[in-house]
């Protein structure tokens, strides 16, 4: 593994709660001193404010907008197909 690939891929489906998510991505930050992680949240046409929020305050997260709800798998894989840790993490 190179040094700087990520240790895991960390992949969030939302889908209207946006102040969880925010909770689990500040837990994620303080994470991140002893983990190479990259993180992406894929966003199932969340109508909670979070298409606003997240991006701006969370901006090393990948961010993925659906304009539909296409589920969790779906949401899943289109996150997996940019992932490029060694452990791919499904929250």
């Amino acid at each position: 593994m190179e040094e700087n690939s990520p240790h895991i891929s960390i992949i969030v489906v939302n889908y209207n709660v946006k102040e969880y998510l925010a909770n689990l991505l500040r837990s994620l930050e303080k994470a991140k001193q002893e983990f190479n992680l990259e993180i992406f949240v894929v966003d199932n046409a969340s109508v909670d404010g979070s298409k606003e929020y997240i991006p701006s305050a969370f901006p090393s997260i990948t961010y993925i907008y659906n304009e539909e709800n296409l589920g969790f798998g779906k949401a899943n894989n289109q996150a997996i197909k940019l992932a490029s840790g060694s452990y791919t993490l499904l929250i």
